[in-house]
């Protein structure tokens, strides 16, 4: 009896001096913005870097910014959940980098194209299929009605139904066929475009094993300053992100 009451008591003792344990901290996770241009420049990605900083920041995202193609390696990219293309213009990366990025996408992480991202790489096949869209042209800068079709993804539920903002509204070709589309825009509130009914001018989608969110929205640098713009961009970018 002794002897049991002696175990007891040192594995009382043990218990009670055993440190506590931490449950582990999830890192936040960090996404790129890439901004190269080797086309037309827009001068709303000073605005767009700086309001995309603040709304990632304020939901637990850290982010990192770049015009160097060069970070376009395995290594270079391994550290994000996403990676952003912010108005880029024009061929941006060199046949290497592509490489290494469809690599990235197919590992399962996300891409965001805004804006001029859908006027980028043209002799790419497989960014076509990523950003899902080509831009073809644009009419002058106005007052459109956005007309929102899907309410249920992080990057139109916040939108209303009929949304109307001013921007440079992009008539887009080469759509992919897989695209989810979350709003279209209404041709009959503005002039110059050639699409018809059915004008994409946000979607998302599934794509070589990881996940792509493209808005045309973000010509302007006021655009940035929209809350309501700003929540659409954070969603795309959380779908992204992922879990």
């Amino acid at each position: 009896m002794k002897v049991l009451f002696a175990f007891g008591l040192l594995g009382s003792l043990l218990a009670c001096s055993s440190p506590s344990v931490e449950p582990v901290q999830e890192a936040e996770p960090r996404i790129l913005v890439f901004y190269k241009t080797s086309g037309y420049y827009h001068a709303s990605i000073p605005a767009g870097l700086v309001a995309i900083r603040q709304k990632a920041s304020a939901n637990g995202i850290q982010m990192d910014t770049t015009n160097n193609a060069a970070r376009f390696t395995p290594d270079g990219l391994q550290p994000y959940a996403a990676v952003v293309f912010l108005s880029t213009t024009g061929d941006v990366l060199a046949p290497q980098q592509q490489s290494a990025f469809e690599r990235y996408i197919r590992s399962g992480r996300g891409f965001v194209g805004i804006h001029a991202a859908t006027d980028s790489e043209y002799d790419w096949p497989w960014y076509n299929g990523l950003v899902g869209a080509y831009f073809n042209d644009h009419p002058a800068i106005q007052q459109a009605t956005v007309r929102v079709v899907d309410k249920a993804h992080p990057a139109t539920a916040v939108l209303p139904d009929a949304w109307t903002r001013t921007d440079e509204w992009y008539n887009f070709r080469n759509l992919h066929p897989g695209l989810k589309v979350l709003a279209n825009l209404d041709e009959s509130t503005y002039t110059g475009g050639n699409m018809g009914a059915n004008h994409p001018i946000a979607w998302y989608h599934t794509y070589d094993g990881g996940r792509a969110f493209y808005t045309a929205g973000g010509h302007t640098a006021e655009s940035f300053a929209e809350p309501l713009f700003m929540q659409h961009v954070m969603g795309g970018i959380t779908y992204a992100v992922g879990n």
